[in-house]
């Protein structure tokens, strides 16, 4: 019984573990968005994280009828990559990213989490104001 037991034990801490590294760790999707930057900043209580906003051309919509922005809400953990998307506040940027199945404290409040700035350019709504 003793042995049955200590196996039971074990083959439960597994399956706990496996959950665990499915649910947080595992990369469910990798993907590239661009859009205007709206806003990156970084915020937290216990851990300070990067926060940030792209606003993409065109419209969705939940609920038929409706408009609404589309809007890519992402956090960012490499201190080089929130760097560039600081200078870049406003312009059109390029992200490839990873998304999570859920959101660890010190990893950001997404499940979108940028991994590459692959390119960013002035926003053609600023480029052709005539006082600049």
């Amino acid at each position: 019984m003793k042995k049955f037991l200590s196996i039971a034990v074990v083959i439960v801490i597994l399956i706990l573990v496996v959950f665990f590294w499915w649910r947080y760790y595992f990369v469910f999707g990798e993907g590239v968005k661009a859009g205007n930057l709206n806003f990156f900043v970084k915020k937290g209580y216990v851990f300070k994280t990067y926060e940030g906003r792209l606003i993409q051309d065109g419209f969705k919509s939940a609920t038929p009828g409706a408009v609404q922005s589309n809007e890519f809400e992402f956090s960012v953990t490499d201190d080089s990559i929130a760097a560039i998307l600081e200078r870049n506040s406003g312009k059109i940027v390029e992200l490839r990213y990873k998304e999570y199945l859920s959101t660890l404290p010190w990893r950001g409040m997404s499940n979108y989490i940028v991994i590459e700035v692959i390119s960013t350019e002035e926003s053609t709504k600023t480029k052709n104001l005539p006082y600049q």
